[in-house]
């Protein structure tokens, strides 16, 4: 470690507002105080409200990014969603991931009587009640999305998946010890932590990396005396960040990993050998042998993505356009067949104020799967993908096999 920043380092006299969740540091002339919170706790809510009047800061620094900030800031934000432009910008995903945390947090909430992030808001707005500044210092939610999934190995993706899926239909009661608890930690911290034991590719970008992140915003605020509200799952991390100099990898975890050289080859390669076979069959077979080859790949593709269509429920149109773009985008890596459908189900059937109100309750059963309308899009997107894979693989055998028969 730098001498001379550990040596700026020290811990701080206690104060009236200090308890086991405040933590103070001093570092080159700045005093911050750190607030671990749970994000589910009345008690997180009054003490970061009585820390921020009795200390009176220059600056207070908040776990949000903009996109959470607004998401729970702006309660009617989140019902005014345009699902047609997720769709297009191919961030159908990472909506369906901040539904399953939401649903996550809401549920423990619901047990707490206070909604996931109030000690967040609080802080906010307590800070513009006194006219002190407010910095959002945590990381884009979708870059931490993006970042864990494509760090994590292949062969461990499914197992992620399924503990996600695992969770939403989860109902085991929570003991009042397991509440007493969650009280003194950060939720949120807590199920990533589970997960990151599990997969330790996944600690590393969603605690350890935001720790690095959030102390550097922190040290780049103005002022001298901060304000940090934090996961409590987080203040020990962040102390730790505080006292090294890491930004020089700020700008590594700040990107989104660009998809493997391998991916992008495997996926251009399949069409590409697809097509060549049709064209050698009509050489080597002739025009017969290829005219069925290529009827057998549009009715294995489209055949077995409308399937899909089918069992999510959705609208004919939906089903017809399933049939109708497997075959094609099966020999596109660039779009899917699931986001045509859910596309064309979004705008057919248009998801309600009530039902994206509705959705983080609904997504933990699977009746609320198919009545939603949202939650219908997400099927929309998922079952006739699969159906478009699996569609592929027989036409392609299909095709193969015709060569050497």
């Amino acid at each position: 470690m730098n001498e001379s920043v550990n040596e700026a380092i020290k811990e701080k006299e206690p104060s009236s507002t200090d308890s086991n969740n405040v933590t103070r540091v001093s570092i080159s002339g700045k005093e911050i105080i750190l607030v671990g919170t749970a994000h589910i706790s009345r008690e997180s809510v009054e003490l970061v409200k009585r820390v921020i009047q009795e200390e009176r800061p220059d600056v207070v620094c908040v776990e949000l990014d903009e996109k959470r900030y607004k998401a729970i800031s702006q309660r009617d934000r989140f019902e005014q969603l345009d699902i047609k432009k997720i769709i297009k910008s191919k961030q159908l995903t990472t909506l369906m991931a901040n539904l399953i945390l939401s649903s996550y947090q809401k549920k423990l909430g619901e047990k707490m009587g206070v909604m996931p992030g109030s000690e967040l808001i609080e802080a906010t707005r307590c800070a513009e009640e006194l006219g002190i500044p407010v910095k959002l210092c945590d990381r884009d939610v979708r870059t931490t999305l993006l970042r864990a999934w494509r760090l994590t190995p292949l062969w461990k993706k499914g197992k992620l998946l399924s503990s996600l899926v695992l969770s939403l239909f989860d109902d085991t009661e929570v003991t009042e010890e397991k509440l007493r608890e969650l009280k003194q930690s950060d939720v949120i911290s807590e199920l990533m932590q589970e997960l990151g034991d599990a997969m330790p590719e996944l600690k590393k970008v969603l605690i350890d990396e935001r720790d690095t992140f959030l102390s550097e915003k922190v040290k780049e605020a103005e002022g001298k005396k901060i304000v940090a509200v934090v996961g409590a799952g987080h203040v020990q991390g962040i102390r730790k960040a505080l006292m090294e100099d890491r930004s020089n990898v700020m700008e590594e975890i700040s990107a989104i990993p660009p998809l493997s050289p391998a991916w992008k080859v495997a996926g251009w390669a399949i069409p590409v050998l697809i097509v060549g076979a049709v064209i050698f069959s009509a050489w080597q077979k002739g025009a017969v042998v290829a005219g069925d080859n290529v009827t057998y790949w549009v009715l294995a593709n489209g055949i077995a993505c409308a399937l899909g269509a089918v069992v999510a429920m959705c609208h004919p149109y939906t089903i017809a356009a399933a049939f109708a773009a497997a075959p094609i985008t099966s020999l596109t890596p660039v779009i899917g067949a699931g986001y045509v459908t859910a596309f064309v189900q979004a705008v057919v059937r248009p998801p309600v104020v009530k039902e994206i109100q509705d959705a983080s309750k609904d997504i933990t059963s699977l009746r609320g799967w198919w009545t939603n309308k949202l939650l219908r899009v997400f099927l929309a997107f998922l079952l006739p993908g699969v159906g478009s894979m699996v569609g592929t693989w027989l036409g392609g055998y299909k095709i193969f096999s015709s060569l050497f028969s």
